[in-house]
């Protein structure tokens, strides 16, 4: 599947779920496409800006039934809103600035893995592990000298 669906295949996933295909729900599919890593407060501006007006919970409830379809993913840095993405398909990591919160996508990591098998499961059944890298984006790093 790609990373962004068009919106006849986006009609097609939500009928095909048995879900109504409504003029928010691709509204906001759009939004997190166009914009990616937004959080709910920026994809309803996002949406308002496109249709004028829809509720803050239409919104909500379009991110949610996108994500259980597994249309979008929800990430949930510490310290931070929940964000919404269309990279759904693969196993991602993401980035992000300490200063200023830009969020980039990261394939998955290289060499050895730190800890991405637990030592001890304790009898859960892993299916997924986040891994998210913090530092600082080539705009927030102090210049030489400076």
């Amino acid at each position: 599947m790609p990373d962004v669906l068009n919106a006849d295949a986006l009609a097609t996933a939500l009928r095909t779920a048995g879900r109504r295909v409504t003029t928010p729900r691709l509204a906001v599919y759009a939004a997190v496409a166009a914009h990616g890593h937004l959080d709910a407060d920026g994809v309803g501006r996002a949406v308002r800006g496109e249709l004028g007006s829809v509720s803050t919970q239409t919104v909500y409830d379009a991110l949610g039934v996108l994500c259980e379809l597994e249309l979008l993913r929800r990430i949930e840095p510490a310290h931070s809103p929940a964000l919404y993405e269309t990279r759904v398909a693969d196993n991602h990591h993401h980035v992000i600035c300490r200063g200023c919160g830009a969020v980039a996508d990261v394939d998955c990591a290289v060499g050895d893995a730190p800890c991405l098998e637990p030592s001890s499961a304790r009898g859960f059944v892993v299916d997924e592990a986040e891994v998210t890298y913090w530092g600082l984006c080539p705009a927030c790093q102090p210049t030489p000298g400076g």
